[in-house]
């Protein structure tokens, strides 16, 4: 089947100039103020909207294989692509683990024939992330998935030696180890944020140093072998400090931070409600703005959603028996709209670079990332950031409905997403590849 050609009109690029986009056989093939629509063009009017390179995520849990009940690869790829997504990276902590070639290329096929985003598996460090045998990582790497990242996140590699031969292991193909900075001795049985909040509630609490602790160590660690350091969904104030001084000293590490940790905090909690429990837990205001400042300036890279559905069992219980995570995908680029560029923290070319640009170089995806430019893939996404919308869970994309924002009105509505030249989302619905 030909594939259409698109006439995106009234936009304004990340650099702050108008431009209608012209799309034909998947890429760009004009940039103007205003352009003309040709007859084998359809056009779609986007006044209002921002324009940005399609966004990729590097921190999301699909479920799939053996936990579809919470979420399927097909259902988290539409969830993807409402939120403004052309590339997600699907965490380990399947059933089986994603700890060899055959279980990767299974969820990577599986993307591929969603037609909602391109899915890229992440590899597990350690077999069945036990911390204790490494992986089938150079398998894994060589397959048809071509997994760049490791990570047996939900878990720390807490072994300084597992962690050592990870880190030297995925040089050989420049690889990188993205670290779930938990030290599990000063975490058992945490339920929150250590602080005057779990005192009032009798909550176990969850002590930052036991974040900063790992980050610290690994970062020495890949220094000392010459590796990339990826460290998962920061969330302390004095984490940003330790990537602050490493960066300072040249050391090759990069760090994510989440949505949810930059608008919520651990007063949260007073409400007994498990839909604000998460692993990472929720901290402070004091952590929420040194994050904040952290991703303004560079510190942290990227924005990652760490989107973890759970089916509603797992969530409409008591607090301590309830699973830790939250959703993400579709709400992500309203909250960086609300907290970082309405605020005047970060510019939308700085959001261009912490959601799409940085990602794609992390992960090593050459196909993403890519400047909005004439003979670029047509990877796109538009948000019109003086819309506002009232989160409701009854309509998210994603199987699960365990979003922490139900209710909230955000600022920021994703208003469509190309991806390879085709709207996935527009107009308020979802279609793979276009309807090709």
């Amino acid at each position: 089947m030909t594939q259409a050609n698109y006439l995106l009109k009234g936009l304004t690029l990340p650099n702050g100039s108008k431009s209608d986009i012209e799309i034909r056989d998947g890429k760009i093939s004009a940039l103007s103020g205003s352009l003309s629509r040709a007859e084998d063009v359809t056009e779609i009017d986007l006044t209002g909207s921002i324009a940005l390179p399609g966004l990729v995520d590097l921190h999301t849990h699909l479920r799939e294989p053996g936990k579809e009940d919470a979420e399927t690869v097909l259902s988290g790829s539409m969830a993807a692509a409402k939120g403004g997504f052309v590339a997600v990276s699907a965490m380990a902590n399947t059933s089986p683990v994603a700890d060899t070639a055959g279980v990767v290329e299974q969820v990577y096929a599986l993307g591929q024939s969603a037609g909602f985003v391109d899915v890229f598996p992440i590899g597990a460090v350690t077999r069945g992330l036990l911390g204790e045998n490494l992986s089938e990582i150079g398998a894994m790497a060589d397959s048809r998935a071509r997994v760049r990242i490791f990570s047996d996140d939900g878990n720390c590699v807490f072994d300084p030696l597992v962690m050592r031969r990870a880190l030297e292991y995925v040089k050989k193909f420049d690889g990188v180890i993205a670290q779930h900075a938990q030290e599990p001795r000063l975490t058992i049985g945490a339920q929150m944020n250590e602080g005057e909040i779990s005192s009032r509630l009798g909550l176990k609490g969850w002590p930052a140093v036991a974040e900063e602790a790992i980050i610290a160590r690994d970062i020495l660690i890949a220094d000392h072998v010459k590796s990339r350091l990826h460290i998962c969904h920061l969330t302390t104030a004095g984490g940003v400090e330790i990537i602050r001084w490493a960066k300072a000293r040249g050391m090759d590490v990069t760090a994510e931070v989440t949505p949810h940790h930059l608008l919520l905090t651990d007063e949260s909690a007073l409400s007994y409600d498990p839909i604000f429990k998460v692993n990472p837990p929720l901290r402070t205001q004091r952590d929420v703005e040194a994050l904040r400042e952290g991703l303004a300036d560079g510190t942290i890279d990227i924005v990652a959603t760490d989107h973890a559905p759970h089916p509603a069992e797992s969530k409409e219980c008591e607090w301590q028996e309830a699973a830790f995570g939250m959703l993400g995908l579709e709400s992500a680029l309203a909250i960086i709209n609300q907290t970082m560029v309405a605020t005047g923290l970060m510019s939308w070319e700085a959001v261009a670079d912490r959601m799409s640009y940085a990602p794609a170089r992390i992960g090593r995806y050459s196909d993403h990332g890519q400047q909005i430019a004439i003979g670029n893939v047509a990877n796109l996404s538009m948000i019109n950031p003086t819309q506002s919308t009232r989160v409701d869970r009854d309509r998210v994309a994603s199987r699960s409905r365990n979003t922490p924002f139900h209710g909230m009105e955000l600022q920021g509505v994703v208003t469509a997403t190309f991806f390879r030249g085709a709207p996935t989302y527009l107009n308020g619905k979802l279609s793979p590849q276009g309807g090709q």
